[in-house]
């Protein structure tokens, strides 16, 4: 069951006639290996491995060539101008980047990390590129490469806590290989990528800093694999969908290379309505109106509503209604709101989400997501995920505020994570001798991710500081100036980081004519943040995606 609003209706009947992609034979050594085969044994000390792999994907038997391996990327374009194929200085800049004696002071650059995978047979011009990458930020792309559209995938089709290993890595019948070729890109420092030089933290990690290295990354990935005529599509997750608007824009402003299409999953894009930080961002009540239908979404899902709705969808279209109507007249009334308005609202509350009216009225009738997910099954003494609010898990502290933890990722991290590195060593014959970083913490480590954008004009002003973050303008800004530049949101119903209905409403308060609005569509699952670890949503998320990619190249 989902609810999806398409692109246009000229574009869903499209989509029906549309005949698989037309692959053309050509010489495999054109489509898989690296236009420059010079190794470093400086910025790249580990070769590309190339292995040979098969897949059956909608009844269609695909082999694919898999290339594991690692970009260098410098800090600043003129710097990566500087740099050679293989990383390392050009002759001609030899002097200018050479190592001081003090290897601490060397000039920043950063080993990205990647996982590619080329169809045989097939023309390269005719073959789109889809880039994929998770968000954090700091965070691998170990998510989407092991568990989406790649040719294997971890099986999590459960909502219950996974078995110890030996984990169970399958041959993925919904990979996106059947439509597109596939490059998983960890970002700067993850993975098995590493940072190289003085103050490197500093040149990579913040959102300026980080788009402007995938966008290289991806400009050099384009070189090296000769596909700068390729049709090309961004995939992005949670903090990935922030990326994707920066780098959409920046690829297309400051590299003249426009997108085909954009694919956001689980999105956000203004975190003044980040709902973790809710509280920190008193006045501003966004983040809980558009949380409400997760959070009734969840009360369904777990059976705490009385009665209980027999549809999802339609009790969700109610909540929505309400939520944008008398729930956020209310909160914004603040202390004028009367005595007795708090209570009917508390009330009408209690029958939307389960929480008990009395808890309502103590909040405020504002509750954030932590809370959400230590209260709804308290007296079982449960906690709900806060990634997927489907997973339960034994409270940590009966006595806490909010969630001490999040049980979906309690769930399935280690099988990811486990079979990544065993997937890459065993049958991508890469990684042996490295380690492999799943996530680095950015947030409340020592070193802190740089919130700061000065990319958009809009944010010409913003400190640096998250609930100043907003790249709606971004997005925008690129379809614009591309206003062929189609745009896919997808999103559970069951996510507490990023809401669906906050994503929904970013989108349609793009500021954009309403002419380009028909260039966005819609798509909702039943499953959490990451859809696809739910094998009926990863289905629907592989055809959904095949679809827009054809409709985005005009059936081509």
């Amino acid at each position: 069951m989902n609810r999806r609003v398409p692109m246009a209706a000229a574009l869903c009947a499209a989509v029906l006639l549309l005949a698989p992609l037309h692959c053309c034979a050509q010489d495999e050594k054109a489509q898989a290996k690296p236009a420059s085969t010079e190794k470093s044994t400086e910025a790249a000390p580990f070769p590309d491995s190339i292995t040979q792999g098969a897949v059956t994907a909608r009844g269609q038997q695909i082999a694919y060539t898999a290339i594991a391996g690692t970009i260098t990327v410098g800090a600043t374009d003129e710097q990566d101008a500087q740099l050679g194929m293989d990383g390392k200085p050009l002759p001609e800049t030899q002097l200018a980047l050479s190592a001081p004696r003090d290897p601490a002071e060397a000039l920043p650059v950063a080993r990205m990390s990647y996982v590619a995978y080329f169809k045989k047979d097939s023309k390269a011009q005719d073959r789109p590129v889809t880039f994929f990458y998770n968000g954090g930020p700091g965070s691998s792309t170990v998510w989407l490469h092991m568990g989406s559209l790649g040719p294997k995938h971890v099986v999590t089709d459960t909502d219950q806590h996974l078995p110890g290993a030996p984990y169970q890595l399958v041959d993925n019948p919904d990979t996106l290989l059947d439509v597109s070729d596939l490059v998983f890109i960890d970002a700067p420092g993850t993975g098995f990528g590493r940072l190289i030089g003085k103050d490197a933290d500093k040149a990579f990690w913040g959102v300026d800093q980080d788009a402007g290295a995938f966008a290289r990354f991806i400009l050099r990935f384009l070189s090296k694999y000769n596909r700068w005529n390729s049709p090309r599509f961004l995939f992005g997750e949670s903090y990935g969908t922030t990326r994707s608007a920066v780098l959409a824009n920046l690829l297309a402003s400051a590299h003249h290379v426009d997108l085909n299409g954009v694919i956001l999953l689980s999105q956000i894009l203004d975190f003044s309505v980040f709902l973790d930080y809710a509280e920190r961002n008193p006045g501003v009540d966004l983040a809980y109106v558009l949380a409400l239908p997760t959070y009734a979404a969840t009360a369904w899902y777990h059976k705490k509503l009385t009665p209980q709705p027999p549809a999802l969808e339609p009790f969700l279209k109610e909540v929505e209604d309400y939520a944008l109507g008398p729930y956020e007249h209310a909160l914004a009334q603040g202390t004028d709101l009367s005595d007795a308005e708090k209570q009917a609202v508390a009330e009408k509350l209690h029958d939307y989400t389960g929480l008990p009216v009395a808890y309502w009225v103590k909040a405020g009738l504002r509750v954030d997501g932590k809370e959400f997910a230590k209260n709804l099954a308290d007296a079982e003494g449960l906690t709900t995920g806060r990634y997927d609010t489907r997973f339960t898990g034994p409270t940590v502290d009966p006595l806490s505020k909010g969630a001490d933890y999040d049980p979906q990722s309690a769930a399935i991290s280690s099988a990811y994570v486990s079979l990544l590195n065993d997937y890459m060593r065993r049958d991508l014959k890469y990684g042996e001798g490295q380690t492999y970083v799943p996530a680095i913490d950015l947030w409340e480590g020592p070193i802190r991710w740089d919130f700061s954008h000065k990319s958009n004009p809009l944010n010409q002003n913003a400190r640096p500081d998250l609930l100043n973050l907003n790249v709606s303008g971004d997005l925008a800004d690129a379809m614009k100036t591309n206003p062929r530049l189609k745009v896919m949101l997808n999103g559970g119903y069951f996510d507490l980081a990023t809401p669906f209905f906050g994503a929904e409403y970013e989108e349609k308060h793009l500021p954009i004519p309403a002419s380009l609005a028909k260039n966005i569509e819609y798509d909702w699952y039943e499953a959490g943040h990451m859809v696809y670890v739910r094998e009926e949503c990863r289905k629907q998320l592989h055809d959904r995606v095949a679809a827009f990619i054809k409709s985005a190249l005009g059936g081509v």
